[in-house]
């Protein structure tokens, strides 16, 4: 194979698998600020805040990180469920506008990121699996499994929430309270009740993408702030509350990366893989798949 082309085609499979992952991340924004108009600044710091969890639980049980990040979706939907009826007492409930409760967020963020320096350390911290370090080679395409298994997961998440959103009540019901609250009330549904699982559902995501992080990478606690831009671009670029649009929003930011990275530089990679966000919702202002801002 010419090595230009290799270089290329590895270069493609990184950005896919890396895309996977990023999609792992958004999917809880998806469902937030795509489904439920609450602008979850903070949910990057869940991630993160499960990625230590699952690590606590590596280290002191010896799980399987991805075990470890499953064991973990309860208290983290509790999390979410408690953290909306917070946000619904200080904001929703008087008629505040969304984008007011940004502050909300923005201060859970940074409290939570210090929170977490102050119990566990700033200090890198890892995981250990049998498919972190192998890696399968493939005609000459590289297939690192610390990248190949979280990406798989990652799919199967967002595989699984799409049948939970459209194929149960429960499901349509979180569909539906963002169009018309009236109607859902209609149908014997409670919008509040509704939000609120939908919100903790949506941290609940955060556990197994917080796996998915610590097993790519080191972790510390301020890593979060690397994945807002990132998260809140591809739910944007797809579209608000499309899981189709931001998973295919997704691949073309983490393939876009991986591109420009490989050819020119890794600090590049950031700058031109956001040009893309632009020139899409000039000709597209709902994004790729999804309704209009």
């Amino acid at each position: 194979m010419d090595p230009l082309l290799e270089l290329l085609l590895n270069a493609v499979v990184a950005g896919l698998l890396l895309g996977a992952f990023y999609a792992a991340v958004a999917v809880g924004i998806a469902i937030a600020f795509g489904m439920l108009d609450i602008p979850n600044l903070a949910h990057p710091a869940f991630v993160v805040m499960g990625a230590f969890a699952v690590w606590l639980l590596n280290d002191a049980f010896g799980l399987d990180p991805i075990l470890a990040g499953i064991l973990c979706l309860p208290p983290f939907f509790l999390l979410g469920v408690l953290l909306y009826q917070a946000y619904y007492a200080c904001f929703e409930s008087r008629g505040e506008n969304a984008l007011q409760g940004l502050a909300f967020f923005f201060g859970i963020l940074f409290v939570t990121e210090v929170v977490l320096i102050l119990v566990i350390g700033a200090d890198y911290r890892t995981v250990a699996a049998p498919y972190i370090g192998p890696n399968w080679r493939i005609g000459g395409i590289d297939l690192p499994l610390r990248m190949l298994v979280p990406a798989l997961v990652s799919l199967l998440m967002i595989g699984g929430l799409h049948l939970l959103l459209t194929r149960s009540f429960i499901g349509r019901a979180i569909l539906a309270v963002s169009q018309d609250p009236l109607a859902l009330q209609l149908m014997g549904a409670s919008p509040v009740r509704t939000k609120r699982l939908a919100f903790g559902l949506s941290i609940a995501t955060a556990a197994i993408a917080g796996a998915l992080l610590i097993i790519i990478q080191p972790v510390e606690p301020s890593i979060g702030r690397e994945f807002i831009g990132r998260a809140f671009a591809v739910v944007v670029l797809g579209g608000m509350g499309s899981f189709v649009g931001m998973l295919m929003a997704a691949m073309v930011l983490g393939v876009t990366e991986s591109l420009v990275a490989t050819l020119f530089s890794p600090s590049w990679a950031p700058a031109i893989a956001f040009g893309f966000l632009l020139p899409t919702l000039a000709i597209r202002a709902g994004g790729l798949m999804g309704r209009k801002l």
